[in-house]
């Protein structure tokens, strides 16, 4: 008895010790190249909350209810943010990174465009992302496109959030809202 017990310290012991390596060595190599530790924008930072699995009910603006889904993934030595997004069994695809101190975001959309958003306003609850028309290029009389997203974490529950969005469709601006809750 007093053998397994001493084998059970130990282990313990060799856990704890292994869990206070890993957190002190966060620094990423591939092969033998250590990478940059990138500095991130308070946008960016605030993103990393959303890490996870979320699901939920999104309201269109025609007041349809349907489906989300999104696992929001950390990549890349952990400068880029992935974003699957499933809505009524559509699948799409989100990036977020800095580039040059600012949070920039492409959106691999269902209504066949891509834009490019630049964060906007973020507080300690919220992160908000609006078009960059100078990297987006696109026209509400031409294009149907995502113009804005907004994530707000319930301050009083960090595992439920609300996602308002517009969308230009048919040249005209659509709300939608999102009401998630994380799983994972």
């Amino acid at each position: 008895m007093k053998n397994l017990l001493l084998g059970i310290i130990a282990i313990n012991l060799t856990l704890i010790t292994l869990e206070a390596h890993s957190d002190e060595n966060s620094e990423t190599v591939i092969g033998d190249i250590a990478m940059t530790e990138a500095n991130h924008s308070e946008a960016f930072n605030q993103m990393k909350t959303m890490l996870g699995v979320w699901e939920g009910k999104l309201t269109q603006y025609t007041g349809s209810v349907i489906d989300t889904y999104s696992e929001f993934r950390l990549v890349s030595g952990g400068n880029t943010i992935t974003e699957k997004l499933i809505e009524d069994g559509v699948e799409m695809l989100t990036t977020y990174a800095d580039k040059n101190g600012q949070l920039i975001v492409k959106h691999y959309c269902a209504l066949g465009t891509q834009p490019v958003f630049k964060g906007s306003k973020v507080t300690d609850q919220s992160v908000e992302i609006k078009l960059d028309d100078s990297l987006s290029n696109y026209h509400p009389e031409h294009h149907n496109y995502v113009n804005s997203i907004k994530w707000t974490v319930n301050p009083e529950n960090s595992s439920s959030a609300i996602v308002d969005s517009t969308l230009y469709l048919d040249g005209e601006l659509r709300v939608q809202q999102s009401v998630i809750k994380r799983v994972k």
